[in-house]
């Protein structure tokens, strides 16, 4: 413990800036905590915990400019893997995507306090083709935001701080132990999220073959598509589709059949929106199961205009 609080003391800043720039990269990495006892340190020592402030915004746009050049070259496809690796999947889905569709770059400036919204927001931004100066001004407003709120918490609470870092280490090694114990917790707590997300959106899904056939006896459903309008743009959407950005914008009559298709990996926006649906009265809402990509890839019918 003694030199954990040695390394935070000696090294705060390189210590500050590779948390930071492990966490904003994907990894279930508290950033938080660091900056904040970092900050907390630097009071004590009469020094300024600015360049904290500093430090750790530089490393979040670091990361998150990385992510926005892939979103741009990858677009979707980068966007899919995200959310199949990530442990928490419910910010891919459809009310996290639509808060960029409405406010665009500028929901960057508070993104990082959104959770589950930061971690598509900068590929999000990169699909969706922001142009990067925009990007990288509202990143990084957002950046000192997120960073100067956690360094006045250090600064501010300096001695409350103190306190919980005296008692760890009067504690040695089971201090330690503490600390280590309380990462396994996050990453374990994330993950049960993640199982239990998935586990709630298992719900009956309808084949493209299935779709496809009411749609040639003439009774097709109301047909939803809630994907990003870039990526509409690009590869077209099912025939007589309806395209919408939030829960809101689904306000139909309630009706017998409606289906749902997305671009997310197990269907995860189309299945939130259907689950939605039902609970305000549609009897049957079924998400397309494999979304576009399953449908375009058995070669049906796809409209461009």
């Amino acid at each position: 413990m003694d030199l954990l609080l040695h390394v935070l003391a000696a090294y705060g800043l390189p210590v500050v800036f590779v948390a930071v720039l492990l966490d904003q990269g994907g990894l279930p990495v508290p950033a938080y905590p660091p900056i904040v006892v970092a900050a907390a340190l630097a009071v004590d020592q009469g020094q300024s915990p600015w360049p904290i402030a500093l430090v750790a915004a530089l490393a979040a746009v670091s990361a998150d400019w990385l992510w926005f050049l892939g979103g741009r070259r990858f677009g979707t496809r980068l966007l899919r893997l995200m959310c199949r690796l990530s442990l928490s999947p419910d910010s891919c889905v459809l009310t996290t995507r639509g808060i960029y569709a409405r406010w665009g770059a500028p929901s960057l400036v508070v993104a990082k306090f959104v959770p589950g919204f930061a971690a598509v927001a900068t590929v999000l931004a990169g699909e969706s083709g922001t142009r990067p100066g925009r990007f990288l001004l509202y990143d990084t407003l957002g950046a000192l935001l997120w960073a100067g709120v956690a360094v006045a918490l250090g600064a501010v609470f300096h001695e409350a701080v103190n306190e919980v870092l005296s008692t760890l280490e009067e504690l040695g090694r089971y201090g330690l132990l503490a600390l280590l114990a309380a990462v396994v917790a996050f990453v374990v707590a994330k993950a049960w999220r993640r199982r239990a997300f998935l586990r709630e959106l298992r719900m009956a899904r309808i084949t493209p073959a299935e779709l496809h056939g009411l749609i040639e006896r003439g009774a097709a459903p109301a047909i939803l598509d809630v994907r990003a309008p870039s990526q509409r743009a690009r590869t077209g959407w099912i025939p007589g589709a309806i395209f919408v950005a939030t829960i809101e914008d689904a306000a139909l009559a309630p009706r017998e059949e409606v289906v749902v298709y997305c671009d997310c990996p197990n269907e995860a926006s189309a299945a939130v929106l259907a689950r939605e649906l039902a609970r305000r009265g549609f009897k049957r809402v079924r998400p397309l199961a494999g979304g576009f990509e399953a449908w375009r890839g058995e070669g049906r019918a796809v409209a461009t205009q």
